[in-house]
C-alpha cells in the first residue's frame, strides 16, 4: 500500500507497508470516533448559544443499550488495533533462520557496518534485494538508535549489550539511514545510505570492495594472535593442548551450565559478555582465570571472534 502524501517517506519493504496501513486506518477510527463529539458540540453551542428555560418536569430515561454500546464498540475496536500492533511487532522481533547477519558498531558519529565476507562499510549499508537481512547491533560509546524510515524499523543501539532487526528490502534505490537518538554535539550528522541492489549488482559491489578475508577468518586470526586456544583446548586450533576453559567447538546457540547452577544459552551476548567480562558468568567446571578484554578489544573486533566461534559449529535458534 502506497500513498501519494508527500510527507510520508517511501516504502522500500512489505513491512512498511503494513505500518502505514496501521497507522492510517488507526487515524481512521480515531476521527470516526472523535467527529461526533466536535460535531454535536458544535451543533448545540450553536442552536442553544442563548440559552432557554428547561422544563424538567418530565425527564427521559436513557437507554442502557445506547450507554453500554457507545462505551463497548470503541473498546473492542480498540483491543483488535492492539493484537494488530502486537502481531506486527512480533514479527519484527522473528527473523528467518535464512537471514544474512550484519554486524553493526555505532559510534560518536559514525555507523560501522560488517558484512559475514569481511566488507566494511562507514555510514553506508549496502543490501542485496529480496534477501533477509539481520542486523546484530551495539554501541562503542553511548545511547544511539538505528532508524530506516524506507523501512519503518528503528531499534535503539546500546553500549555493552545486542539488540537487533530485520528486514526484506523489496525496492531498489538509495534510501536514509538515521541516528534517533541524541548521542551528542554532532548528532544531527550522524546518519548514512541504505543502498538497496539487484543480487547480481550486490554481488559484483562485494567483488569490487577486496574484502581480503571474511568476518569469521578475521576472528580466527585474531583468535590465534590473543593465544586464545592455549586455554580453549585442541578442538579449536588442532593443538593437543589441556582444556582449561570450555570448548567452542558446537557452543554456539546451546545451553551452558554455569557455576551457580543455572544455564545461559551460548548466543551472541553471552559470547559478548564471555570476552569483555569473564567473569560474570562462569561456566561450570571451570576456574575463573580469563583475563577481561574490555579494555582490550573493541567492538569491531568482538564481532570478528563472535563470527569466528559461530563458524566452529553449534545450533542456533533465531
Amino acid at each position: 500500500m502506497t500513498l501519494p502524501v508527500f510527507f510520508i517517506p517511501v516504502e522500500a519493504s512489505a513491512h512498511a507497508g503494513q505500518v502505514d496501513l496501521l497507522i492510517w486506518t488507526l487515524a481512521l477510527l480515531v476521527a470516526l470516533l472523535a467527529a461526533p463529539v466536535f460535531v454535536l458540540s458544535a451543533i448545540y453551542l450553536l442552536r442553544f448559544r442563548y440559552g432557554r428555560r428547561a422544563d424538567r418536569s418530565k425527564a427521559q430515561r436513557g437507554s442502557v443499550w445506547l450507554e453500554v454500546s457507545w462505551s463497548v464498540i470503541p473498546f473492542l475496536l480498540v483491543m483488535g488495533f492492539y493484537v494488530w500492533s502486537t502481531k506486527l511487532f512480533f514479527e519484527q522481533q522473528s527473523p528467518p533462520d535464512d537471514a544474512m547477519t550484519i554486524n553493526v558498531v555505532a559510534k560518536q558519529w559514525m555507523w560501522k557496518f560488517q558484512h559475514p565476507s569481511g566488507t566494511r562499510e562507514i555510514n553506508e549499508l549496502h543490501v542485496p534485494l529480496g534477501k533477509p537481512i539481520r542486523l546484530t547491533m551495539t554501541s562503542q560509546d553511548v545511547i544511539h538508535s538505528l532508524y530506516l524510515p524506507a523501512l519503518r524499523i528503528k531499534q535503539d543501539v546500546l553500549p555493552g549489550r545486542y539488540t537487533q532487526e530485520w528486514f526484506v528490502a523489496d525496492k531498489t534505490g538509495v534510501f536514509p539511514l538515521r541516528c534517533a537518538e541524541f548521542c551528542g554535539t554532532d548528532h544531527s550528522v550522524m546518519g548514512g545510505r541504505l543502498i538497496v541492489q539487484t543480487p547480481a549488482d550486490f554481488a559484483r559491489w562485494q567483488a569490487q570492495a577486496g574484502a581480503d578475508r571474511s568476518l569469521a577468518a578475521s576472528g580466527r586470526e585474531l583468535f590465534d594472535r590473543l593465544g586464545c586456544a592455549g586455554c580453549h583446548g585442541s578442538n579449536a586450533q588442532g593443538s593437543e593442548s589441556p582444556i582449561r576453559a570450555p570448548p567452542l567447538v558446537g557452543l554456539y546457540g546451546r545451553p551452558v551450565p554455569l557455576s551457580d547452577g543455572t544455564f545461559a544459552k551460548a548466543d551472541d551476548q553471552y559470547i559478548h559478555d564471555s570476552i569483555m567480562l569473564p567473569n560474570k558468568q562462569i561456566a561450570a567446571g571451570y576456574e575463573p582465570r580469563m583475563p577481561p578484554f574490555g579494555n582490550v578489544l573493541d567492538e569491531e573486533q568482538v564481532a570478528q571472534l563472535e563470527a569466528y566461534i559461530r563458524s566452529l559449529g553449534g545450533k542456533e535458534d533465531k
